[in-house]
């Protein structure tokens, strides 16, 4: 029997805190990743919400399912960060947390030089749009870099813009590793740090860590628009008799060996090695010919029903999948029977599965948490963090310098 895992083994962040000022995906993911970790996250938001606090798939009730899945864990303060009385306040719990995680660019009053006078060990983690200081999302960075232009069927003519913020995703787990790095630093030397991470250069980074810049830069070549192609490799999408469309990739040998022989095609693909003089071992070989390859591929799949071909490619090394809809997969095994998914009770949402942290330490996934409601822990943080009294807290609430539950919103 294996060995129970120790609670601080599933929270290895425990007695960290953090401050996150920030609005849509990146650093509110960061935060959450954090929280998730152990560490203690303070989102402090101004009153009535940053611009993503009611932002879409919303309730019925018009509460935000996209500000709640990403805010998981978290407590909540709401200031007035316009004030100077409440940039004072924010700061004095940058100060006591010790680090900060935000993508609120450009503002004096929580810049590094102004905080670390405050607290000279500081970590300040930074996300901007762009290198030069310039603005930028997700899907006007994407659309400078080359990637909607090979994104889509091949014989479209006009950028097509990808649905998942990948660039954001990417950013967002750069930012806690960044954070986790910068306290391992701290804890051996006693020092901060300042960090600026532009959501443009994770992209660009991605881009040319992948080889989509080298290849230009080396061979003088641009990627093509491949559609649902692999590139470099032999992978494409197949429709069965009964209209299910499938994806399928042999990356090795061994797949592509088993697809010949599922589909009765090992002698064709021979027939046709022979005559291209190709060897399609050589998985650049099945690359330049996939047009070829899928000729002979299809009818088998254009033959058979979506679960006949389920059968039978589930008994070969092949690679391949179902394409399926949210609505598919959010009633599939791997959603409803996955550890990493937990009844979640989440206030003014409803209750749902929701995932945790997706990875397992010592084979536990560490559970989803409800996100709180804006200004929700305001009195609460100002009392445990700066010992405010009640009487101080009242006073700070009637003044408009914080909100508290639904004065917040």
């Amino acid at each position: 029997m294996a060995e129970p895992v120790a609670s601080s083994a599933i929270r290895p962040l425990a007695g960290v805190r953090i401050v996150e000022i920030s609005s849509f995906v990146a650093v509110p993911l960061a935060g959450m990743t954090l929280a998730q970790l152990g560490a203690e996250v303070v989102r402090v938001d101004p009153i009535g919400g940053a611009a993503d606090y009611h932002r879409w798939p919303v309730t019925d009730a018009g509460e935000s399912i996209y500000w709640a899945g990403l805010n998981k864990g978290k407590r909540s303060v709401a200031a007035d960060m316009r004030s100077p009385e409440g940039q004072q306040l924010v700061q004095r719990l940058i100060a006591e947390a010790g680090v900060l995680i935000t993508n609120v660019a450009g503002r004096q009053w929580h810049s590094y030089d102004v905080l670390a006078g405050l607290r000279p060990d500081l970590i300040h983690v930074e996300v901007s749009g762009r290198a030069d200081g310039g603005t930028g999302v997700d899907y006007t960075v994407n659309a400078g870099l080359g990637f909607p232009l090979v994104t889509g069927p091949a014989q479209l003519a006009t950028p097509v813009n990808h649905v998942l913020p990948a660039w954001d995703v990417s950013c967002g787990l750069y930012v806690a590793l960044a954070v986790s790095a910068a306290l391992r630093h701290r804890d051996s030397t006693g020092e901060g740090a300042r960090i600026s991470i532009p959501l443009e250069n994770v992209a660009l980074a991605t881009a040319g860590n992948l080889g989509f810049l080298p290849e230009v830069m080396i061979n003088g070549t641009s990627r093509e628009r491949l559609g649902n192609t692999l590139y470099g490799t032999y992978g494409q999408n197949f429709t069965s008799s009964d209209g299910v469309a499938f994806m399928l990739v042999a990356l090795t040998g061994r797949h592509f060996r088993d697809l010949t022989e599922v589909t009765g095609t090992t002698k064709a693909v021979a027939a046709l090695a022979e005559a291209f003089g190709a060897d399609f071992a050589d998985e650049g070989q099945r690359y330049i010919h996939r047009d070829a390859l899928t000729g002979l591929f299809t009818l088998w799949f254009s033959e058979r029903t979506a679960d006949e071909i389920s059968a039978a490619l589930s008994g070969t090394s092949v690679l391949w999948e179902r394409y399926r809809s949210f609505a598919e997969v959010a009633v599939d095994a791997r959603v409803v029977d996955n550890p990493l998914f937990t009844p979640l009770e989440q206030p003014r949402i409803g209750t749902y599965l929701a995932p945790g942290l997706p990875m397992s330490i010592g084979g536990v996934y560490p559970a989803a948490v409800p996100a709180p409601a804006l200004g929700d822990d305001t009195t609460a943080v100002l009392a445990e963090h700066l010992g405010l009294g009640a009487d101080e807290i009242v006073a700070l609430t009637e003044s408009g310098t914080v909100a508290t539950g639904t004065d917040a919103k």
